[in-house]
């Protein structure tokens, strides 16, 4: 991690010039190994919601597709070095992705199945891979938009793993659905596997890097939190509520807080800086109804709506409320990614015939280095 400077009076100012110089505004290649710390990736987000405070009104548009299917088509999305998002492919047979001038085109994949990966990861050389769920092969698009596949140590025809986050260290960990050990790259590129604490069937679905360097898995169906430090031991924790389907994916908060998003729950659930799990009520409730969540500028964290025809989002104050959508249609959306200028993107899924974005309107945005910053950029 960077050593962060706390003696300057503008140390935000300092922060921001850090992560403009290792990532200017021009083309980019890797995201890197020296990566801001918590406390002045805090510094940044807590900027965003205090410049975004007073703008509370959501504006949320779509955007055309080059590629639409009725099939599962993309789950979830990363953001590349040179502000492409790609959408990660699910049952698609190519790939899709947006330019940092919002152009939408496709490329040629050279692995295409069924189910076949679930969310994405930008390694530190800036390669993007795809989270095999029953994929027999690993997948991963280099910065200069080279796409190539690599052998696996362990594959799951029932999906493997679902989404996955880069550790401290650089390692990809990808998240256990199904799979009985764990599963990771290396900086070097090894693929290796490794023994979890705890399996079942169906048991998460998405992880978050938190603070103190631990990559929590959020627990889909399983009844009891996992997680992985910073030195790679593994360990499990008691949660405050466990449910079938319970949720789909996790979000940091300004805070420090890592959120649960609900699927099939019926409350919120979240793991404070400190390591305390508790629970919050949801205004809106339905089953299977989103796909993950996205950290706005402004402190925002948006639930990706899979079913449903009200968006929800919790501010950083922690008030939970609801807010018109643009487009709904069932599973339309699996997913989504914050842009540089601060624009959601969600990620279509089966018979989208429309993207659909929130569009920024706090009046802020963060340094692209920010929004490739293993904190946010993962499924």
């Amino acid at each position: 991690m960077a050593n962060i400077r706390k003696s300057s009076p503008s140390f935000v100012e300092e922060v921001r010039n850090e992560l403009q110089g290792t990532l200017p505004s021009g083309n980019n290649s890797s995201i890197g190994s020296d990566l801001v710390g918590w406390n002045g990736f805090k510094k940044i987000l807590d900027e965003g919601v205090a410049g975004g405070r007073l703008f509370t009104n959501d504006i949320v548009t779509t955007y055309s597709l080059a590629y639409t299917t009725s099939i599962a088509a993309y789950f979830g999305g990363v953001l590349a070095p040179n502000g492409d998002i790609h959408f990660v492919p699910n049952s698609a047979n190519r790939g899709q992705k947006i330019s940092h001038s919002g152009v939408v085109s496709t490329y040629t994949l050279p692995y295409t199945a069924s189910s076949a990966y679930i969310g994405g990861v930008l390694a530190p050389n800036g390669d993007i891979h795809f989270v095999p769920a029953q994929a027999n092969r690993g997948q991963k698009i280099s910065p200069s938009g080279v796409v190539s596949t690599y052998t696996l140590t362990y594959t799951n025809s029932g999906g493997a793993y679902n989404g996955g986050v880069l550790a401290p260290n650089g390692d990809i960990h990808f998240i256990p659905y199904n799979a009985n050990r764990g599963q990771k790259i290396d900086i070097n590129g090894t693929v290796s596997t490794y023994t979890l604490s705890y399996t079942t069937t169906t048991a998460y679905w998405g992880g978050v890097l938190a603070p103190n360097g631990d990559i929590h898995f959020v627990p889909y169906s399983a009844n009891r939190g996992q997680k992985i430090s910073a030195a790679g031991v593994v360990s499990t924790y008691s949660l405050a509520h466990t449910s079938p389907a319970a949720y789909f994916g996790g979000v940091l908060s300004p805070n420090g807080d890592i959120h649960f998003i609900p699927d099939q729950s019926s409350v919120g659930q979240k793991i404070d800086i400190n390591g305390t799990v508790s629970t919050y009520s949801l205004v809106y409730t339905a089953s299977g109804l989103t796909s993950g969540g996205v950290l706005a500028p402004n402190g925002d964290i948006h639930f990706i709506p899979y079913q449903r025809t009200v968006g929800q989002k919790i501010s950083a104050a922690g008030i939970v409320s609801t807010y018109s959508l643009a487009y709904t249609v069932s599973f339309a959306s699996a997913g989504g990614i914050l842009a540089p200028n601060g624009d959601i993107y969600f990620v279509p899924y089966f018979g989208a015939a429309v993207g659909q974005v929130i569009r920024n309107n706090s009046g802020v945005t963060f340094p692209r280095a920010i929004c490739l910053h293993p904190y946010l950029n993962k499924y």
